[in-house]
């Protein structure tokens, strides 16, 4: 089978379509249509299933699918085992994060690696937390950073860095100013949470769990599948929440939001490096790692 075929396949599975992965690939729909189309008749079975604009695999495609990230991942690391070997470090290094390290940490991170290393090129894949673990997991990203520590057992963990919840609220709301509120002022507000499996939402459960509450005993107006959109719902009006504070810090600062502590309530958390306990890293994921420990001068030694 030709790698090139197996990459087009894969990127066209992961987008579910023909056009976005061709414009990722740098390539015409056509040209990534006749890749896929040729990758059938090879194998004599059907491995996309067609679907007007978008495309899913098929549960031949599926099983393929696991299999060409493997050799795709084996082929890389073989080239990148060459250039180590001839005293260069190049070639593309895929990251997950969880949506606070991945929007608000992560391209700081990666851009000041860019500098050092500039033959490296790094993509960024963001999900929940839970999702990132799964990713880690399957081996399509190396390395993951999330907001919960991980309970897989194939998962290694580090502490990188230290986070807190503060409770963000509507400029002209009257916390504004306040140095704390409680949890049970917190109880007569509409409050927004994240979706399921992030982080923010996992460490505010685990905080109330410790002082006898659940989300039961509070206003839940809605669940928001992005801080971006919780903020913007904040803004207008829409209720209060629970955010990271390295997340908020900017629109505190300027006046744009209110943030203000809670009094009663352990919400403190740290972000997590993620890696897959029985997998070999390459000497890219290496490279990575080591920077960004580097850059965390609060990570227990």
């Amino acid at each position: 089978m030709d790698l090139r075929r197996l990459e087009i396949f894969v990127r066209v599975a992961e987008f579910g379509s023909f056009s976005r992965a061709a414009e990722a690939l740098f390539l015409t729909q056509p040209t990534v249509s006749e890749h896929v189309r040729a990758l059938e008749d090879e194998l004599g079975v059907q491995l996309l299933d067609r679907l007007g604009r978008g495309a899913a695999p098929t549960p031949a495609g599926q099983l393929l699918l696991g299999y060409a990230r493997k050799l795709l991942t084996l082929a890389g690391e073989a080239q990148q085992a060459v250039d180590q070997f001839q005293g260069r470090v190049s070639g593309e290094l895929v990251v997950g994060g969880s949506s606070i390290p991945g929007e608000y940490v992560l391209p700081a991170l990666i851009g000041a690696f860019r500098t050092k290393h500039p033959e490296i090129a790094v993509s960024l894949l963001i999900g929940d937390s839970r999702v990132v673990q799964e990713w880690v997991e399957a081996g399509r990203v190396e390395i993951g950073i999330v907001g919960v520590r991980p309970t897989g057992r194939s998962l290694h963990s580090r502490q990188l860095m230290a986070d807190e919840l503060v409770v963000v609220v509507a400029p002209d709301h009257p916390w504004v100013g306040r140095a704390a509120i409680t949890v049970e002022d917190i109880r007569h507000e509409p409050l927004i949470l994240r979706e399921r499996g992030s982080g923010s939402r996992d460490t505010l459960e685990r905080a109330l769990g410790a002082v006898g509450l659940d989300f039961g005993a509070f206003r839940i107006v809605g669940e928001m599948g992005s801080t971006q959109a919780i903020k913007q719902a904040i803004r207008a009006g829409f209720g209060v929440s629970l955010i990271s504070r390295r997340a908020v810090e900017d629109e505190c600062r300027a006046g744009l939001l209110g943030c203000v502590s809670v009094r009663d309530l352990d919400v403190s958390r740290a972000f997590h490096l993620v890696t897959h306990r029985d997998r070999s890293r390459s000497p890219l994921a290496q490279a990575f790692l080591a920077f960004v420990e580097s850059q965390s001068p609060d990570r227990p030694s």
